[in-house]
């Protein structure tokens, strides 16, 4: 007999593992999908104006549009940024909550006690981060089916939703025709539809943009405004019932994976490494935690298959030998193996926005000839409005554009992001070989810290962009804002206190009720009416109506956006009201009060 070549050896080792792992193929697609799926779009979510942007013109709070995107360039995001010394602290405080964790199991010996107190507690966690996830997903859906515009025969369509109709916009010939009543978007608009069918549909576009205005208010205490639409209210009530059936129902793996989709949904959102070597020093230190607690320990396994908490993602496996019948054989993966390395692929994205805007900013420069440091171009939202770039393709520009809307705003180069998704899904694929050759639990960070961070540093390395991603931080923008802010809110604080100083006062216009005894006075008020506006003379009376309120709350349609055509007509018919009710008012009722001479109906002067 021959002896076997080491090649044929090796070969017949492949073809072996590979026949006992084919089985295994679906639950470990499904696994890296799911692990790889909440850290797109968290990132994506993540994303916010970086330092080599101008922040965009802030827009008022006080009016709304009911075709208004909502995700659009709004209150930017705050992030919590960690600091070098949390690469301490975080192994230091999982390694104590495990511990803590494995005795109570040890102590109890059955964890339903437990898993109850966690469940409840995670269900609250929870619940926000599960509003925002079904929210933004439900945003979504509706600008698919309920775009804003559309392109369709080379026209760009936009909706008039007061109108019930679709505009087009631009240029168009006389031929063809500008407006379509259709309410469906592209070439479904075509389709014929009966006129109740039509309006049931512009009802329900109608009713998933439009929101309420609610303003709750305790005089001294608090004063909060915001806004609630349907899509608000049917997140609370998906959010409410999954987290609810989970935590008082049944721990169903799907309803456990959706939970942990939320979970790293939000916390890639809410925290962030702030710079790349802040983050190398977190994942380093975790690194060497995975590796002791599930080599040398028994504490991560025994926690993390007695807790059934949305801690971690679960994927049905096909079922060995040893395993119940009666019992579905679940594969699972921490949170921990997604949130941490997704924190540092996150700022990477972040880091690519910031590239995005900075070579944007040196072609601005180098057009109009100035410093490239001092040019910065306006910031535009890279997120959401999924529906109108499916519908409505940008056309690619001959020239770079310098101001928004930018062509690639929203497809920006991310070379430094996938640069990290390869490496980790290349880690990914180690552990599970690794876990499939040693039949035993691995450590996933020992192969994705290694993987992600070589993956960054490798790409900077080649990119000749290692000074640029060592200084890069995501910190110190929004520090600079809430200097700003505060800055800001200071002379308001003051101007509300000196209004209610003048409220207890009584010096109030309403309630003052002097006669005309000088006509000096008399003169110099009314021509300081007359310059105020009618927008600005409402606001205050609106305000100061509000402030007479101890306890108030209020449901209303949001203000809306008023052309500058009614405005001018609007200001000009109340200056002809103004001067007609003042001729009335020195004519023959100086000597009434003056709330009696407002009620009082107009009359025109009589030519004596």
């Amino acid at each position: 007999m021959s002896n076997v070549s080491p090649v044929a050896e090796l070969l017949g080792q492949a073809l072996y593992h590979y026949e006992k792992l084919r089985p295994l193929f679906p639950t470990y697609g499904h696994l890296i999908i799911s692990a790889v799926f909440p850290i797109w779009i968290g990132s994506h979510a993540s994303l916010t104006k970086p330092s080599s942007a101008a922040k965009p013109p802030k827009k008022d709070q006080n009016e709304y549009e009911d075709t208004e995107e909502e995700v659009g360039p709004g209150p930017l995001q705050k992030m919590e940024g960690l600091s070098p010394s949390d690469a301490l602290m975080l192994p230091v405080t999982a390694g104590l909550t495990l511990s803590g964790l494995y005795f109570v199991i040890k102590w109890l010996e059955d964890p339903a006690i437990l898993n109850k107190v966690l469940s409840f507690y995670f269900s609250q966690m929870g619940l926000f981060f599960a509003f925002s996830f079904l929210k933004d997903v439900l945003m979504m859906i509706r600008s698919f089916v309920f775009p804003r515009h559309y392109t369709q025969g080379g026209q760009l369509w936009k909706v008039s939703q007061s109108e019930r109709k679709f505009i087009a916009a631009g240029n168009t010939s006389v031929k063809s025709p500008s407006v379509r009543y259709s309410p469906l978007a592209g070439i479904w608009g075509l389709i014929p539809l009966p006129g109740m069918a039509a309006t049931l549909i512009w009802k329900s576009r109608n009713a998933s943009y439009q929101r309420l205005q609610i303003r709750a208010q305790v005089r001294g205490l608090f004063d909060c405004k915001f806004l609630v639409g349907l899509i608000d209210v049917l997140s609370a009530l998906l959010a409410f019932s999954a987290v609810g059936y989970f935590a008082f129902v049944a721990k169903l793996w799907w309803l456990t994976n959706f939970l942990g989709f939320c979970f790293c949904y939000g916390t890639l959102q809410v925290m962030s490494p702030s710079t790349f070597w802040t983050g190398t020093l977190i994942l380093g230190a975790l690194f060497f935690y995975d590796i002791y607690f599930v080599f040398f320990t028994p504490l991560m396994v025994t926690v993390a298959t007695k807790l059934d908490v949305p801690i971690k993602l679960l994927f049905p496996r096909p079922p060995n030998a040893n395993d119940d019948p009666s019992i579905t054989p679940l594969a699972m993966l921490g949170l921990g193996d997604i949130v941490v390395p997704g924190m540092v692929m996150g700022l990477a994205l972040r880091f690519d926005l910031f590239l995005y805007y900075q070579h944007k900013g040196a072609q601005k420069a180098q057009v109009e000839g100035s410093d490239p440091a001092a040019v910065k171009p306006e910031y535009q939202s890279p997120t959401g409005a999924w529906g109108e770039r499916f519908w409505a393709p940008s056309p690619k520009p001959e020239k770079p554009e310098f101001q928004p809307p930018y062509y690639d705003a929203r497809a920006f180069p991310k070379t430094y992001f996938k640069a990290s998704v390869i490496g980790y899904v290349v880690g990914m694929v180690t552990t599970l070989l690794a876990m499939q050759y040693s039949n035993h639990a691995q450590p996933a960070l020992l192969y994705l810290v290694p993987g992600v961070l070589s993956s960054l540093w490798g790409t900077a390395l080649i990119r000749g962009e290692i000074q640029s991603m060592w200084h890069f931080s995501d910190e110190e923008e929004v520090e600079a804002d809430d200097e700003k802010k505060e800055a800001k809110e200071e002379p308001s604080t003051k101007s509300q206190k000196s209004l209610l100083m003048r409220l207890f006062s009584s010096e109030i216009d309403t309630l003052a009720s002097k006669d005309s005894d000088s006509q000096s006075k008399k003169t110099e008020k009314k021509k300081t009416d007359d310059s105020k506006s009618t927008k600005a003379r409402k606001a205050e009376k609106d305000k100061q109506k509000e402030n007479f309120d101890l306890i108030s709350f209020s449901v209303s349609f949001p203000r809306k956006h008023k052309s500058k055509i009614e405005a001018t007509s609007s200001e000009s018919l109340d200056d002809e009201v103004d001067k007609v009710t003042q001729v009335y008012l020195n004519a023959d009722g100086d000597n009434e009060p003056p709330l009696k001479r407002r009620r009082r109906s107009v009359k025109k002067p009589s030519s004596e």
